[in-house]
């Protein structure tokens, strides 16, 4: 079987990554990481939010390049329909497709606001007004998914791709103190210490290479 290379950027930095990452890992699809360097102007435009588009993660498997992290869950979903990327039951499937594309697409005051660093933890951060408003529907997504699974995932007893794609939300969550309501910052914990995301955080912790336009005294 041909190894397949996943493309990533920062571990602290890179949201995207992270969810690429995740997916590929929740996959058990077996894989090599190529780190993309910080020196690379593509790859700061997008950790600056500057791209239009984002090139990483990309996962090459088969002779194919896929670069966009729908796109890579909905691949391996077909290729390993035993991870349960995506739930099985059709109406949690299409939910789970549309909370998954609500994230990709959307909560760009978030991004801006909150910038993901995982080396980093600024208590009692007085969050942007403008992002306000991504928190309280994000929370709105999880406390109904919640509601419906009885979790602690959102689609029940195991990770789907709507928690790869969420995880980094709840890492901003944590870097900014960020208060939310008790069913959400359950999951906010779960999602902190799934092990996943454990492994990321540690090696992201480890990363010599710092984003001085990101890395800033709040």
């Amino acid at each position: 079987m041909t190894t397949a290379t996943l493309t990533i950027s920062s571990k602290n930095y890179s949201s995207w990554s992270l969810r690429g990452w995740l997916i590929t890992k929740m996959s058990g699809l077996p894989f090599v990481e190529k780190l993309a360097s910080l020196d690379d102007p593509n790859t700061r435009a997008e950790l600056l939010l500057l791209s239009p588009s984002f090139l990483v993660p990309c996962l090459v498997h088969d002779g194919l390049e896929i670069w966009d992290t729908l796109a890579i869950a909905e691949y391996l979903d077909e290729l390993k329909p035993e991870a349960h990327l995506i739930p099985k039951e059709r109406a949690a499937r299409a939910r789970c497709r549309s909370v998954s594309g609500e994230m990709h697409s959307g909560f760009a005051n978030l991004r801006s606001a909150l910038p993901m660093n995982l080396k980093g933890h600024y208590p009692k951060f007085k969050v942007w007004a403008g992002a306000l408003g991504d928190i309280a529907r994000i929370q709105t997504i999880w406390q109904d998914a919640l509601a419906t699974s009885k979790g602690p995932f959102l689609f029940g007893a195991e990770p789907t791709m709507a928690d790869a794609m969420f995880a980094p939300v709840a890492a901003r969550f944590t870097t900014y103190d960020v208060a939310l309501e008790p069913v959400c910052e359950a999951y906010r914990k779960t999602i902190m210490s799934w092990p996943l995301m454990q492994e990321w955080i540690e090696a992201a912790k480890a990363e010599p290479e710092e984003l001085d336009e990101l890395d800033v005294e709040f």
